[in-house]
């Protein structure tokens, strides 16, 4: 197998996959961004989830967004086969996966795509044929932009891309009109139970926050109403439940209008950072070692400094220890220091 790929003959149809979670999308971003550069491809399509699709469908880089519902229809031996048929008759030259999975090693190459290049750590990586290393202590997006390197350069200074549509930012001034005080999202949620700072934390911070003047509103999608219920009810009202309002455009619109965004390690933590926001970012379970945290100038980490952290990469459903030190030795204290350094810093 070569161990590169030559940039000579331009204008190759481009496919790149990234099907893992929405804050996954959001940091190969860049790496879009530096293929269409190096690349120069006739079309640039990406591969995602059908959730996701709204991340990329507006980046100027993207010709076509192709969806992999993965998790329903697509699903299964089967639906890997209808996915690969589908890619087949679209005719790319070239696929790049910063995705790692054995599943997509095996979609890329049953959908016969002449030039795959992957991860050499990727489950599947004998089906690339161009392995690129994989640092595990750089940054996501660092480690996506080595698969740049076959091409070209890697960019100086990548940045994320995430545009606010016409139509969301309309959805997001109905929801949010303008008012007095500084503007505060609260993401409580996460995939992970154990990715999830307390109830109690959020509630103090929120009560704290609207005491001095902001309007807090607490952010996130139709699984965590109940959460941002409970904790809206703990702060007697003070905040304004979004979660469950807004669909993934508004919620990027939403967030762009904020003064600082405090989260959980989750996607609005990474949407945040991509449209330049402030942002208090709770790890709990997780590390940002792990090369997912806060990518950008403006964001700030509070953690507690245990020897069991991380106990997974992707977090957890429960904690292993049963003790959930990891949520619990985070204090409101903390967390409302980084969010006032934040806010008196602006934007």
């Amino acid at each position: 197998m070569k161990p590169s790929i030559s940039n000579e003959a331009p204008g190759p149809a481009l496919l790149v996959v990234q099907t893992s979670f929405l804050g996954d999308v959001v940091l190969t971003t860049p790496l879009i961004t530096a293929l269409r550069q190096q690349v120069a491809p006739r079309r640039l399509a990406v591969l995602v989830r059908p959730e996701a699709a709204p991340l990329v469908a507006d980046h100027p880089d993207v010709d076509d967004v192709l969806l992999d519902d993965k998790r329903g229809r697509d699903g299964g031996p089967f639906g890997l086969l209808r996915t690969a048929r589908r890619l087949r008759r679209e005719g790319f030259d070239l696929a790049v996966s910063p995705h790692r999975s054995l599943r997509t090693a095996l979609l890329l190459a049953a959908a016969r795509i002449p030039r795959r290049v992957g991860f050499r750590e990727s489950r599947g990586a004998f089906l690339y044929h161009v392995r690129v290393p994989r640092v595990r202590r750089q940054h996501d997006v660092e480690r996506n932009l080595a698969l740049v390197t076959p091409f070209g350069a890697v960019p100086a200074h990548p940045a994320l891309h995430l545009p606010v549509t016409v139509a969301g930012a309309e959805r997001a001034a109905a929801l949010v009109p303008p008012g007095a005080g500084p503007l505060v999202g609260v993401a409580p949620g996460s995939v992970w139970a154990t990715k999830r700072w307390t109830p109690e934390g959020f509630a103090a911070v929120v009560a704290a926050l609207s005491a001095e003047g902001a309007r807090c509103v607490l952010l996130g999608g139709p699984d965590d109403v109940g959460l941002a219920e409970d904790i809206r009810d703990r702060t007697g009202g003070r905040a304004t439940v979004l979660a469950g309002r807004t669909d993934l455009a508004t919620l990027v619109a939403l967030v762009d209008r904020l003064a600082l965004l405090v989260a959980n390690d989750s996607a609005p933590m990474h949407v945040a950072c991509a449209r330049g926001v402030p942002v208090v970012a709770v790890f709990c379970a997780t590390t940002p070692a792990l090369g997912y945290g806060p990518y950008g100038p403006h964001a700030r980490v509070v953690e507690a400094d245990i020897a069991c952290r991380p106990c997974a990469r992707h977090g957890g459903r429960r904690c292993p220890r049963g003790t959930e030190d990891c949520m619990r030795l985070v204090t409101a204290g903390a967390v409302l220091t980084a969010a006032r350094a934040a806010l008196a810093e602006g934007r």
